[in-house]
């Protein structure tokens, strides 16, 4: 049965969408049966797996609404042992249309059901905010996974995120755990860098992976090309740092 893990994050600009298309690339790549279940109307990790998010096709909206079957929106992609539960602009709306449907906050949890049996590992790509969309994800998945980037409000936002964190163990999904906290955009020369880490390990203890992904260019190029990382450029440090956190990650299960 697959291990369903939600990359979540309220602040924007973490990494949260580049984290979530490679580290399920490069899991992928370790033989392991990755879905990834975009969850963001913005749909930016769909087109990061190459899949066209303009086209006409069921989405991660149908599913959560009920009108449609979990399988049949299921797309393959072009990397290896990744497949996609794709976005559309109209999961924008899906918060409204779903404040009159029972038990709203297991919709996700009850469409993965269907699907967790092909799959090794389910990653979920949250949008930047605490609503009903990410309040899915926590219920659907066993674990969290929150990027953190090294920088000056690095925990901003952090406590209201772990409040909610408790509030959805209490009520809904008590077996919520905390994979690992991630540290994106690190260059360790820098004095805030070293700061932050001390700060984010003081605020999450043996709960910090030890791979961070550092700042890359070229993890910035890859999104605008539909590539994970690792096809784009396999060399690359941002590439290797994936790989490295893959590794760590499956380790840990």
């Amino acid at each position: 049965m697959g291990k369903i893990v939600a990359v979540v994050n309220q602040k924007g600009g973490v990494g949260k969408t580049t984290t979530t298309v490679n580290l399920t690339s490069a899991v992928g790549a370790l033989g392991k049966r990755c879905l990834l279940v975009d969850l963001d109307p913005q749909g930016n990790a769909t087109s990061g797996v190459g899949v066209d998010k303009r086209q006409e096709m069921v989405s991660t909206y149908e599913l959560l609404i009920g009108q449609a079957e979990p399988q049949s929106a299921v797309r393959k992609t072009p990397y290896q042992n990744v497949d996609v539960l794709p976005s559309s602009m109209q999961l924008a709306g899906a918060e409204i249309e779903m404040v009159e449907i029972s038990r709203r906050e297991n919709r996700l949890k009850a469409v993965l059901a269907e699907l967790r049996e092909q799959y090794d590992y389910i990653f979920i790509d949250c949008p930047p905010s605490l609503g009903l969309l990410t309040l899915n994800a926590l219920c659907a998945a066993d674990t969290l996974l929150v990027p953190i980037q090294c920088e000056y409000y690095a925990l901003e936002g952090l406590s209201q995120l772990m409040a909610t964190v408790r509030q959805v163990k209490r009520l809904y999904n008590p077996m919520l755990d905390l994979e690992g906290v991630l540290l994106t955009m690190y260059d360790g020369r820098l004095n805030l860098t070293q700061q932050v880490v001390a700060e984010v390990k003081r605020f999450f203890p043996r709960k910090v992976f030890a791979t961070p992904i550092p700042r890359s260019v070229r993890l910035s190029e890859a999104p605008s090309f539909g590539k994970p990382i690792n096809y784009y450029d396999k060399n690359s440090k941002g590439a290797k740092a994936y790989d490295a956190l893959a590794q760590e990650f499956i380790m840990k299960r």
